[in-house]
């Protein structure tokens, strides 16, 4: 039976009986037959709509939705979907065969125009026609309101590939769209092809100011500001480095999260900051991220001076995630104890062996939401925020709205980037109990952003699949949001959209952002993150690049060498090897890179050559020294071998892999005294190690043997 709190019941059993009526006359339409033959108080349900949910607010200009079913019932001859509207008989109908069904333009503009006195009942009937009787089979039911507020802004999205190492791998097919959230169409792509990581973007609460996270030249922490227009240039003089703030070589700062302030002179950070970063083979949650380490620093586009937050800049907690308040004078994050990952390089992508204790030994990450006042950038005392801190669950992405009365913040379990368990909750500015949100999909909310009239938010969500889509919920001024309307027509089949932002701007306010900071440094930057993951053949065209745009770029050519080399293309790399030389002959590591290279093509002599000038400019090299004696091994030089070998085991004693390694050289040579002796300090340094067990075996019965052999 239909609900009695169905709105408007009466009028479609009113209308069934006149429908009834109309057919007896004269036969009627097939929409007709199918109404004649329902009886609200008789037909049971078997029909459950997917979309709209009950409840649905759109806005009043919104794209026509693709209504979806399920029906329970053997399958029919199709459906006749109706949607009952104010005023007497009137009513839009279709008749379909497949378990959906978009209004025409024309249909939704009744629909529109309806909704916004009350909620409008559509109603899903299944039907069969056979022996000419129509029978109803199912039917199902949910209703949807349309808003009197519009979204008044304009939505800044990026669309990228899945799985997320393919994005990393091809930035320049990373795109940014720019128009109304109710588009029939992906709005037009206003940024795309460029060769290094554009990633978290925001606006000024005016839409006048926009900033960018970048990779810039050899820089991870770069970061671009600048003014809205419809054209627009990434141009080197935008460009600000977070790596400047207290600059140290040894800790690396990648600027993670950035906001831009409202009234758009500063932008908040985290620097001096780590994270957990790794690509995942699965498609939908291809990648596990989150800082653990990370201070809040402001930087000042009237002074150009940077400044930590106080409050918020303890390097016994990871600071992260930062956004303002509507006027300015709060800065609302997220914290957590730091946690140092025992890891020695500085990439930015990490291996799932980075962090075991995460991605196989179970351990949580949980965030709270913690305020601090601004000052003007003198900061003050960091206080949690009550309803997002404290309740064991991991709390992030807090957004004010414009308004200032609420925070939207994202909870998962544990972690924060790509959590399928993350949805929306929303509490009071101030802190509170804290409301989940009618909005939320079954499967991963974030990535929010507030239109300027608070009225309206935006989302993602992989409710659908795993490519992440959008969608929008209305929220009153007491805070109560609805079920979600979900914006289809803004991707493209194939590609995830995240980041949104709604800004207060006409969709043609922005209409192209130009590249022009992308130079060699630029290129050697993507090249060298291609070889982080593994893509040679990709760092190797980007390489090519970086040396066709400044010949003169040493690192360059030595970087495109190392990828040759990597590709086992060792004619091609030696050539760029000896120009970084050329250029810049105090390049150490680069002489050893290109005689392991010359060694690899065959020419032994010439690498043999190179690798005793680097013992010398490098004493305390072990791997060095070990490979030095090797090739001295191949070219019939064992007295030479064996003194590099035993320097090797001199500089690295406490490992048993090395001293092994040598045990076995000196008694393929006949020092089986030696050898013995160097694979008992394996075994001392490794007990019960198998190996080195039978390796020492096999020596001492060599020397026996050749104690016992006849001499000549």
């Amino acid at each position: 039976m239909v609900p009695t709190r169905h709105p408007r019941c009466h009028r479609l059993v009113l209308l069934c009986v006149l429908t009834t009526v109309a057919v007896a006359c004269r036969g009627g339409s097939l929409e007709d037959r199918v109404l004649a033959a329902y009886d609200p108080a008789r037909t049971v349900g078997g029909t459950e709509v997917a979309y709209p949910r009950p409840g649905t607010v759109f806005p009043p200009d919104a794209a026509p939705p693709l209504v979806r079913w399920t029906d329970k019932s053997a399958a029919g001859t199709g459906w006749l979907v109706l949607v009952d509207l104010p005023g007497e008989a009137s009513r839009v109908t279709a008749v379909v065969r497949t378990p959906e069904w978009r209004p025409s333009e024309a249909q939704w503009r009744q629909v529109l125009a309806g909704g916004r006195s009350g909620p409008l009942a559509l109603t899903v009937l299944g039907f069969d026609e056979s022996d000419g009787k129509t029978q109803i089979r199912s039917a199902g039911h949910t209703t949807l309101l349309v808003s009197t507020d519009p979204v008044a802004a304009s939505l800044f999205y990026r669309e990228v590939e899945l799985p997320f190492l393919q994005a990393v791998k091809n930035p320049e097919r990373l795109r940014w769209r720019f128009g109304s959230p109710s588009a029939r169409t992906p709005p037009p792509i206003v940024l795309t092809g460029l060769p290094v990581c554009g990633n978290c973007h925001s606006f000024s609460a005016d839409g006048k100011t926009m900033g960018m996270d970048i990779d810039y030249a050899n820089d991870k922490g770069s970061y671009a500001l600048l003014p809205t227009a419809p054209q627009m240039a990434l141009s080197l003089d935008r460009i600000f480095s977070w790596s400047q703030f207290k600059f140290d070589a040894n800790e690396p700062t990648f600027g993670l999260l950035s906001q831009v302030s409202p009234d758009g002179r500063y932008v908040v950070s985290t620097v001096k900051d780590r994270s957990v970063f790794i690509p995942r083979p699965d498609l939908a949650f291809s990648q596990l991220f989150f800082p653990v380490k990370g201070i809040l620093v402001v930087w000042d586009r009237e002074t150009r001076q940077f400044a930590s937050v106080p409050g918020a800049d303890d390097p016994a907690f990871v600071q992260s995630n930062a956004s303002w308040s509507p006027d300015g004078r709060t800065i609302l994050f997220a914290r957590a104890k730091a946690h140092d990952l025992h890891v020695t390089h500085d990439k930015a992508i990490l291996g799932e062996a980075d962090a075991s204790e995460f991605t196989t030994g179970g351990k949580k990450f949980r965030f709270d939401l913690y305020t601090v006042p601004f000052n003007g950038g003198k900061g003050g005392t960091a206080t949690p925020l009550a309803g997002a801190a404290n309740n064991g669950f991991s709390n992030y992405f807090g957004r004010y709205s414009p308004d200032g009365k609420w925070i939207v913040f994202t909870r998962s379990d544990s972690f924060m980037l790509l959590q399928p368990d993350s949805r929306l909750f929303i509490v009071p500015a101030s802190g509170g109990k804290e409301r989940l949100m009618a909005c939320n999909t079954v499967r991963m909310n974030s990535w929010h952003t507030w239109s300027p009239n608070s009225r309206w938010l935006v989302f993602s969500s992989k409710a659908n699949g795993p490519y992440t889509q959008l969608y929008l919920t209305h929220v009153d001024a007491n805070g109560q949001d609805a079920p979600a309307v979900l914006l289809e027509h803004l991707t493209e089949p194939n590609h995830a959209a995240n980041i949104p932002e709604l800004v207060p701007l006409p969709p043609l306010a922005i209409q192209n952002i130009r590249n022009e900071f992308t130079d060699d440094y630029s290129y050697l930057r993507a090249g060298a993150q291609d070889m982080e993951v593994g893509d040679h053949a990709s760092a190797i065209r980007k390489l090519l690049k970086a040396v066709e745009i400044n010949p003169t770029n040493a690192n360059a050519h030595a970087t495109l060498a190392a990828a040759l080399a990597s590709a086992e293309r060792y004619p091609e790399a030696i050539p760029h090897f000896r120009e970084s030389l050329r250029l810049n002959p105090d390049q150490p590591s680069v002489g050893v890179d290109l005689a392991h290279a010359l060694w690899s093509a065959g020419e032994a002599k010439e690498a043999a050559r190179l690798f005793g000038i680097a013992v010398v400019q490098i004493p305390g090299d072990a791997s060095l020294r070990d490979d030095y004696g090797r090739l001295l091994l191949e070219l019939r030089q064992p007295t030479q071998a064996i003194a590099q070998l035993a320097e090797a085991v001199k500089l690295d004693a406490a490992d048993p892999d090395r001293r092994l390694g040598f045990a076995q050289v000196l008694s393929a040579l006949g020092e089986y005294d030696e050898a013995a002796v160097q694979a008992e300090k394996a075994l001392t340094l490794r007990p019960g190690w198998a190996q080195a067990q039978a390796t020492l075996v096999a020596i001492r019965s060599l020397r026996d043997a050749a104690k016992t052999a006849p001499t000549r």
